[in-house]
This record gives C-alpha cells, structure tokens and sequence, in this order.
C-alpha cells in the first residue's frame, strides 16, 4: 500500500530523543493549548484534545505540563494565543511538502518558511496545491520486539486498521482517525507498548528521489521541522534508508 510516511521511519531511525524532547514538548504544548482553546477541556468532548494529550503520554510528558496547556488554553492560566497556518509546496526533486504551524507572528513564520523552501531549491505555492496529494490517516507505530507479525495484524484489523506495513525495526499501522483511540486501548489491553500514535498526512503516491536529490529532501525536512513554530511537516517522497548512511 502506498501512503506510508518515510518521513517517520527517517525521524524515528534518527530520533535523539532527549536531546529533542524539550522541542517535542514545546510544540504538543500548543497543539494541546490551541486544541482546548477552540474545543474545550473535555477529551472526550473534543477529538482534537483527545489526540494532543495521547501524543503527550506517549512521548512521556508529565501530566501537570498537560493539565497546565489545557488550563492555559481553556483560559484558566495565561497563555500565548497562536495562529494556525499550513504551507504547501514543492521541494527538491519537485516532492510535496506540507507545513503546519502554530505561531503567535505569522509573519515572522512565513518568512522563515519561504527561506528554507528556497534555501534547499524547493518552492512554496498557494494553498491547496498539495493537499490533494495526501490523506489524513491515524498512524500507530510499534517495535517488531515487541510482537509477531501475525498477533499484531490480527489484533489490529478486528480494533478497525486498515492497513499495517513492516518495516526493518518496527509495524506501521494505518487506520481512520476516529479508530485510533480504540486501536491503541487494544494495544495496551494487550500490553504491547506503541512507540508512537498520531493523526498524521500520508501520501496517495510516493515520489522516488534519490543522491544528492535524497539527501537535500531530508535535511530541508530537517531544517523545517526545527522551526519552532512548526508543528508538523509531511512529504510524498520515497527513497532508499540506506542511502542516509554512511
């Protein structure tokens, strides 16, 4: 099945965790405050929240940070308003890009946004002209240790999954956004651990780059995602993982 992100399996193969978890919490931190702003402060009530705060748990934040973004976001506490914005365009061997962002200067984010389109040759374009290109998907990721190939597929196309994919250290499963909360109560019943679970953009058709192409794509993926102001940023491009190496 195409729509897998190689985006992820590139982040997770070269997570520094924490080195990165002060800008991982920075940016769940608005997703969770903005989330509660527009939604409220009841999970079960808001489906956005309710995404926010798994994210939070899964990369181990601690639940007062959680409580004190909701409370931030629901104006209980002070807080910063930000300004939810996505870019589209082309990168390096003319893969879509999209770019989602929460700032509080819109301005100052475009900017920054425009300059690393252009540094890695790539361009931005107008709103839509990438979009179409992808699908909105939960995605559930667990280590191959931690379960048979077999157990997992079972388990998780009876929760609803539509689909899962084994890659070298771990299972990708990709589901509506709606049954991703019920997949991940199967996993935990089961006590099989989940490295990460998400509602991400997944690609309809990959783009095959490669070389010095390859290489360029990640590192604008790279300079994009250490945007503070960017929350996520997804592409269509496939390429070798061992063409990262070395």
């Amino acid at each position: 099945m195409s729509g897998h992100s190689k985006w992820s399996t590139i982040k997770r193969k070269k997570a520094k965790a924490d080195a990165e978890r002060g800008k991982l919490f920075t940016k769940l931190i608005r997703e969770i405050t903005t989330a509660a702003r527009q939604g409220g402060g009841d999970e079960e009530a808001n489906p956005r929240l309710r995404a926010a705060v798994m994210a939070a748990k899964a990369a181990n934040m601690p639940l007062a940070n959680i409580e004190r973004a909701i409370k931030k976001g629901t104006g209980e506490l002070p807080g910063a308003t930000y300004v939810q914005k996505t870019y589209e365009g082309y990168g390096p061997g003319g893969v879509a890009v999209m770019v989602e962002t929460l700032t509080d200067n819109p301005n100052r984010t475009t900017s920054d946004v425009r300059h690393i389109f252009t540094k890695y040759g790539g361009n931005l374009g107008e709103t839509g002209c990438v979009s179409w290109m992808f699908e909105n998907k939960g995605l559930i990721v667990v280590n191959r240790q931690d379960c048979s190939e077999d157990r997992l597929l079972e388990l998780v196309l009876e929760a609803g999954a539509e689909d899962m994919t084994t890659e070298s250290d771990a299972y990708e499963i990709v589901c509506d956004p709606g049954q991703l909360p019920k997949i991940k109560e199967v996993l935990d019943s089961q006590q099989i651990p989940i490295l990460s679970s998400e509602v991400t953009y997944l690609a309809k058709t990959p783009v095959r780059v490669e070389g010095k192409t390859a290489e360029q794509v990640v590192k604008m993926m790279e300079a994009l995602e250490d945007l503070d102001d960017v929350q996520h940023v997804y592409s269509n491009f496939d390429m070798d993982l061992k063409e990262l190496e070395g």
